[in-house]
């Protein structure tokens, strides 16, 4: 709790002072989003926003376009749908399955609730804004580590060791993930039919 605010309130004086009243909000956000019982659950929290925020707010900006100039005759809903699904398809072949939600919800918010003169420079801040919010937190983390983490040796020299070590964690966790999710839903149908395409590869080989 005490962390969530400390962040909270250096994010919003740096975004009140040096960067004189730049609005905050994706900026606490991110922040807050990189909070968590110690520095790698932090980072994991942190890094599905942003990665989410980049994939949402990168793809929003040419469907935004399509989506309200309808070209071809093609309503707008169809490039809406389009986009959410380009949206989920980079996120997953990324790695980063657990960042869809964060990516759809900048993917929205840009969509509907910004003029059409604002949408990239809005996408862009909002991006940077994210990222910062979650670097601030993560460097609390390693001046101010928990137990755990000072356990683990987490200082400010080991910042950049402790990034790549989380990073890595969470390849794994994602992989986790989704290996769980295919047995959960996976069928014989997709099994008997990733088995043909196998055969189609390996007689095509040959």
């Amino acid at each position: 709790m005490w962390r969530t605010a400390l962040v909270v309130l250096i994010t919003s004086i740096i975004y009140e002072y040096p960067l004189e009243g730049r609005n905050p909000c994706f900026a606490l956000i991110g922040a807050v989003y990189g909070v968590g019982s110690q520095f790698e659950e932090g980072f994991h929290n942190g890094i599905n926003r942003v990665i989410g925020t980049l994939v949402g707010g990168l793809l929003v900006i040419p469907f935004y376009k399509l989506y309200i100039s309808q070209p071809f005759g093609i309503p707008g809903w169809v490039w809406l749908v389009a986009g959410v699904c380009l949206v989920l398809w980079c996120n997953f072949a990324l790695g980063a399955d657990s960042a869809i939600q964060p990516g759809i919800v900048i993917y929205f918010v840009v969509m509907f609730t910004v003029g059409k003169e604002r949408v990239l420079l809005y996408t862009i801040a909002r991006i940077l804004d994210t990222g910062f919010g979650v670097l601030l937190t993560l460097l609390l983390y390693v001046l101010y580590p928990s137990k755990y983490d000072k356990a683990k040796g987490v200082s400010l020299k080991t910042f950049w060791a402790e990034i790549n070590n989380a990073f890595q964690s969470y390849k794994i966790k994602n992989r986790t993930m989704r290996k769980k999710e295919h047995e959960n839903f996976g069928t014989d149908d997709d099994k008997n039919f990733s088995f043909i395409v196998s055969k189609i590869k390996k007689d095509k080989h040959l």
